[in-house]
Order: C-alpha cells, then sequence, then structure tokens
C-alpha cells in the first residue's frame, strides 16, 4: 500500500506589506495546488508587523511553488513532507 503524503510550506515574508502583490500572484498562479493556507503575523493594539508568515499545504508541484515565491525578495521558504 502506498504511503500518502502531506506537503507544508513555510513561506517567511519579510516586509509584507511591500512584497503582497508579488506573493499573492504566485499564491493564485497555484491556486489548485494549495488546499490549505493560514497566514500568521503579529498585530495588537496600534501593532503590525512588517513580516508574516503563510504555512500552505499542498498537494502538487510544490517544488515549483516554492521556487517561483523564493524568487521574491524578501521571502524564504521551508519545505516539511510527512507521510502517513
Amino acid at each position: 500500500m502506498k504511503k500518502a503524503k502531506k506537503t507544508i510550506l513555510g513561506v517567511h515574508v519579510a516586509q509584507r506589506t511591500k512584497h503582497t502583490a508579488k506573493v499573492q500572484k504566485i499564491l493564485s498562479d497555484y491556486g489548485c495546488s494549495i488546499r490549505t493556507r493560514v497566514g500568521l503575523h503579529d498585530a495588537g493594539d496600534g501593532f503590525c508587523s512588517p513580516n508574516g508568515l503563510i504555512l500552505l499545504e499542498v498537494v502538487s508541484q510544490a517544488g515549483e511553488l516554492a521556487a517561483a515565491l523564493a524568487k521574491v525578495p524578501g521571502v524564504a521558504v521551508k519545505k516539511m513532507v510527512f507521510e502517513e
């Protein structure tokens, strides 16, 4: 029996407001490959972090998506693969 794999990409975006349009375009281009997307950043009363973290559960094209995102200045990508 073939083991199922879960692929998660962690995407750290420095100066997120500066790079939002490029990152969003790439995520939209690969939208059918993304099952789950969670965005995290520090926010509070009068404070919003300039950096953000996006967690993506990817069902296909993980390598291509990671490479495209890594080309954006200020973006770092880490890949995790879990076998079930």
